[in-house]
């Protein structure tokens, strides 16, 4: 019987998988390595990968434009010009008190996550917990904090919410790779954090370069040539769609320095993570910061901002659980630990490939 050698045997599933990974161009989809399509270099060559930003990034200025008179003149202006709105004090104080002391005192099932010497441990903010919760279901409510998350991220849904608690510099490794400047993909995308701690250099501020959100022909000629390397380089986080960039590349870019988040506590920041940002390095060893933490990346391709009906929260919900529990399941198949591992209060992490900033 002949043999298929397993070059062949690559080339046959390549051929096999190209419709589906041609479909999904038209999703958020991101990886270079992944998909046959996103990271054919003849493709990239001849314009693909730039004619998706330029396309994700019309689409949600158009959404944006839907959602702008929900939020004020002086907040959308200093998003379009920076990429992010910080707001100290966010909550009233005694808001802000009943919010905190709740957050601290949650013991609940979670998910963790370990990069390099850094835990990212999250608590899901589901109905189940918000109904232990009531000063963050409040949170969650407060027409203010929805209108900015939403207005960033282009829809009108709230988006997922977690408690979420950083501590770097508590395991063996190499340093924490979300600490070098990226994109989180090629749309626009939102991120926010409601900080619970006081954050400075001592404990790892969120970093973000003003501007760089923004679609300038020198990003686009930046992001083309990446894209026809991205394939091959041997930076997985690239090479899967979220660009590293140096800071020695920001001036070529026409772009300032990074700018660090030293901020006190109830600051909120709304950020669109297409522009680059990292997690600011931690001189405090062990150190750790506590938020609220939000995050939505939508289909790039949809013109609408969708519906604010509670049972697609619920769909969205169900969706977002049964993805846990299929990487669950591969793992379990592989005999190792899924990126986002389940673990009890006070659980111990695995490895993984997104987390925080």
């Amino acid at each position: 019987m002949t043999q298929i050698n397993p070059e062949t045997t690559r080339r046959i599933r390549t051929i096999l998988r190209l419709p589906v990974d041609i479909l999904a161009l038209g999703t958020g989809a991101k990886s270079f390595i992944g998909n046959a399509a996103i990271g054919s270099v003849l493709l990239n060559r001849l314009g693909l990968h730039v004619v998706r930003l330029i396309l994700a990034d019309r689409i949600m200025w158009l959404r944006r434009a839907m959602l702008a008179p929900l939020v004020g003149a002086a907040d959308r202006r200093a998003f379009q010009r920076d990429g992010f709105i910080l707001k100290g004090d966010f909550l009233p104080a005694e808001a802000f008190a009943a919010l905190e002391a709740e957050v601290r005192a949650l013991r609940a099932p979670g998910r963790e996550c370990h990069q390099g010497d850094t835990i990212t441990h999250r608590i899901l903010l589901d109905g189940e917990a918000l109904a232990r919760l009531p000063a963050t279901a409040a949170l969650l409510r407060d027409r203010r904090y929805r209108r900015l998350l939403g207005y960033v991220a282009g829809r009108l849904r709230v988006p997922g919410q977690w408690v979420q608690t950083i501590r770097t510099g508590v395991l063996p490794g190499q340093p924490d790779p979300q600490r070098n400047l990226h994109a989180d993909t090629f749309q626009p995308t939102m991120k926010a954090w409601l900080f619970l701690d006081d954050v400075d250099t001592r404990n790892g501020p969120f970093t973000y370069v003003p501007g760089s959100h923004r679609l300038t022909l020198k990003r686009m000629a930046w992001e083309w040539r990446r894209s026809i390397a991205a394939s091959t380089l041997a930076d997985r986080y690239s090479a899967k769609g979220s660009f590293r960039a140096q800071e020695d590349e920001l001036a070529a870019l026409g772009l300032p320095p990074p700018k660090a988040f030293a901020v006190r506590r109830n600051t909120l920041v709304v950020a669109d993570t297409r522009g680059l940002h990292r997690r600011g390095e931690a001189t405090d060893r062990p150190a750790s910061r506590l938020e609220i933490w939000s995050m939505a990346r939508t289909n790039p391709f949809n013109p609408l901002p969708g519906l604010p009906f509670r049972f697609l929260d619920r769909i969205e919900l169900a969706a977002y659980r049964g993805w846990l529990a299929l990487l669950d399941r591969r793992a379990q198949k592989r005999g190792s630990q899924p990126m986002w591992r389940a673990v009890p209060p006070g659980g111990d992490g695995a490895v993984g490939d997104e987390a925080g900033d």
